[in-house]
């Protein structure tokens, strides 16, 4: 992939740069801005460059969120930003995007408002490609997603890989090539997304430790009880990872009923009881593996966090952040945790991805990766 860095004469050149704005907001409050604040060096690097910068970004999934409070947090870091809440095609944004001048930054409204953009649409490349010269990818966390802003735009314009979708790129291939002892650590949910991940890595991690609501699904396949816990929806064949002596599952667990909490083994969980969390004696036999791990790389909570159940996932976040370990960690959910815990200069990586970092690990590259070379 071609670099920003690698562009010649940046003054006065409009940039289209597709940014992942895609953060959780609650009653109008941006609950967690690690994203925006992951996209300010390739603007501030374009910027001072003489470009003129032309963001483009989603929120939700059906394009009826607003990225005005986006704007508000992000201007606390770009003072300059103009958001622009009209139609991408409206006079009123091709008059503003005409009139902008070097080192102008301005924010499109939601990407996903317009009919085109999630179906690729090559007329929709070429109507909001004709707004600028260049066009930067900097959205690694959507870049497994082949639309019209991420794919399709490429095919108009000369394209470029920002600093964040680089620093993605370089830190998770990695994962590749890992010094030993590796760890691997996943949680989260849907298993099915992630028997690609546990395949791979059963083959190339020292230890594979699974957590989260996947463990259920083992735990149901050697004939557990899991209660009301989540589990995936269908048969999943997990019996054929048994044979793999790296791979482990917790040896204690959360469960609640009624309110109430306790922690017991995976065997002994009654029908009424529901896996919320990953206990003690579990977290302890993951320190002893974090302290001699070389490499560690982990994707999804351990618990359910939003829950009021993350106590086990924020413990292994502080014990990884005083490990000598060479530490990436992604999934939206942790990376929340990273920051609630301030935690983000203290791991070696911390991804912006979750199915992106997911499909990233799994197959080597993604749609808007390919797109760029």
């Amino acid at each position: 992939m071609k670099s920003i860095k690698d562009i010649q004469d940046l003054k006065g050149k409009r940039v289209i740069v597709r940014v992942d704005y895609n953060v959780p907001i609650k009653e109008g409050k941006i609950l967690d801005d690690f994203r925006i604040k992951a996209s300010v060096p390739t603007i501030e690097f374009l910027k001072k460059k003489g470009a003129i910068v032309i963001l483009i970004a989603h929120i939700g999934d059906d394009g009826e969120k607003s990225l005005k409070p986006v704007s508000i947090r992000l201007k606390k870091f770009i003072p300059n930003l103009n958001f622009i809440e009209t139609p991408v095609f409206s006079d009123n944004t091709k008059n503003i995007i005409t009139g902008l001048k070097s080192g102008d930054v301005v924010l499109l409204e939601n990407i996903r408002r317009e009919v085109g953009e999630k179906t690729n649409s090559p007329s929709f490349a070429r109507g909001f490609s004709r707004y600028a010269d260049i066009y930067v990818n900097d959205a690694f966390s959507v870049s497994h997603r082949a639309h019209s802003s991420i794919v399709g735009i490429t095919k108009c314009l000369p394209s470029y890989a920002g600093l964040q979708l680089l620093e993605e790129v370089n830190n998770l291939s990695k994962a590749f090539n890992p010094k030993h002892p590796f760890l691997f650590i996943l949680g989260g949910s849907k298993f099915e997304t992630k028997i690609p991940l546990i395949k791979k890595f059963l083959r190339e991690a020292d230890e594979v430790f699974i957590g989260g609501a996947i463990a259920n699904d083992f735990f149901k396949g050697k004939g557990y009880e899991v209660g009301t816990s989540l589990v995936s929806e269908g048969k999943v064949q997990v019996k054929p990872f048994f044979k793999n002596k790296n791979l482990i599952l917790p040896v204690d667990v959360v469960v609640t009923k009624d309110g109430k909490s306790r922690t017991t083994k995976p065997s002994e969980v009654t029908s009424s009881e529901c896996i919320v969390d990953i206990g003690k004696d579990s977290v302890e036999s993951l320190r002893v593996l974090i302290e001699k791990a070389s490499f560690i790389l982990w994707n999804g909570p351990l618990g359910k966090y939003e829950a009021g159940f993350g106590g086990s996932t924020e413990s292994l976040l502080k014990i990884i952040s005083k490990s000598k370990a060479n530490s990436i960690i992604g999934g939206g959910d942790t990376v929340a945790l990273i920051s609630k815990l301030k935690l983000e200069d203290k791991i070696g990586f911390v991804s912006t991805g979750g199915g992106a970092t997911l499909d990233f690990l799994a197959k080597g590259t993604l749609p808007g990766i390919k797109a760029l070379k």
